[in-house]
């Protein structure tokens, strides 16, 4: 489908002189911005069918659009347009030099075994489509400059524990311990990197996983609620994938040549709120705002009609996912290393990459 829809893009666009489809650059040195990722980059509109096979009871993982989530905050402090949904081009190269976000509300590194969520693999593929009609368009001088100075976003893992790991769905947890399935998930990521790089890309962030043993809905199933208010045997599995992912970003910068990769560590960051909530301005750090039932995690966010009064009290907005607060915070850390933590992306601020 999404091939077809390429397509047509460029039946659309063909006989537009290439420099004039080039956009200005912005006052960064960076052209666009491309995201990849789950419920953390995309509130549903770009994942077909979600109303209907959504598992997790939570129709609504955003309190409003797609605007309020980290990397379209990170997009205007860039000076860049919102990178419209893969599924919302609007047939024109325009669109496609404005930024493309292909991340779905489920989505997974490994490849999922339900209709219900997309694949870090099947992303890709929308990428390599979108690269190649850049191509096609521009030329291949123009197009290989232009992805070479475009920033690639890519926030996965999530769903990866959530739908497959701790509910131990096909016997995951049976096959793979903790470790295993950290570096499983990490080789994935790897090899998405490479593969963007094989077609020029070259500024990547790559973003952590939240302590999701802090998540109002693992709070609920697994009715383990120690002194850090979290689940901290989840985190500890979840801290893994992340010390790994950030070896291996290492790793590949030194490894390929002109390669900018940082990673962010969200996870220091969440936690950091976690843990001095009232010091950022929470009054709530354990319950999610719009939901139902003990910690609002035992039905999901169905409507926002149940959401709480006072949005920016809480830490969570849903059963895993955070507040537009807590998103901003992050965004300015991200950016500048400020509010959170002074090194919460490494080995720079994402402000020092572009």
């Amino acid at each position: 489908m999404e091939g077809f829809a390429l397509f047509m893009v460029a039946l659309v666009s063909m006989g537009i002189t290439n420099l004039a489809m080039v956009p200005e650059k912005t006052s960064r040195n960076v052209s666009a911005m491309y995201v990849l990722g789950d419920s953390s980059v995309d509130c549903g509109s770009n994942t077909l069918f979600y109303p209907i096979i959504h598992l997790n009871l939570s129709l609504l993982p955003c309190n409003g659009s797609n605007s309020i989530l980290l990397p379209y905050l990170l997009a205007k402090k860039m000076g860049l347009p919102y990178a419209e949904p893969f599924y919302a081009q609007n047939g024109t190269i325009d669109g496609l030099l404005n930024g493309v976000n292909y991340g779905a509300a489920h989505a997974t590194i490994l490849s999922p075994t339900s209709l219900s969520h997309q694949s870090l693999n099947h992303q890709l593929r929308q990428v390599f489509e979108t690269v190649q009609l850049l191509e096609l368009q521009l030329g291949h001088e123009s197009s290989r400059h232009f992805i070479r100075s475009s920033l690639f976003y890519l926030a996965f893992g999530k769903d990866d524990y959530i739908d497959l790991f701790l509910r131990n769905f096909s016997g995951v947890m049976a096959e793979y311990n903790g470790p295993q399935f950290a570096e499983i998930l990490v080789n994935q990521m790897v090899h998405a990197v490479m593969n963007l790089y094989d077609m020029n890309v070259r500024k990547v962030v790559l973003m952590g996983i939240l302590p999701l043993g802090c998540a109002p809905s693992l709070l609920f199933q697994w009715h383990i609620d120690d002194a850090t208010g979290c689940v901290e045997m989840i985190n500890e599995v979840v801290l893994r994938y992340n010390v790994l992912l950030e070896k291996s970003i290492v790793r590949l910068n030194e490894e390929l040549p002109d390669a900018h990769l940082v990673f962010c560590d969200l996870y220091q960051g969440v936690k950091k709120i976690i843990t001095y909530p009232h010091f950022f301005g929470f009054e709530d750090a354990k319950n999610a705002c719009c939901g139902l039932g003990l910690y609002g995690a035992e039905i999901g966010c169905v409507t926002s009609d149940i959401a709480c009064n006072t949005v920016s009290a809480n830490v969570w907005w849903d059963l895993y996912n955070p507040t537009p607060k807590v998103n901003s915070l992050l965004a300015e850390s991200t950016w500048s290393g400020q509010q959170l933590l002074s090194n919460i992306c490494r080995p720079t601020t994402i402000r020092g990459l572009v």
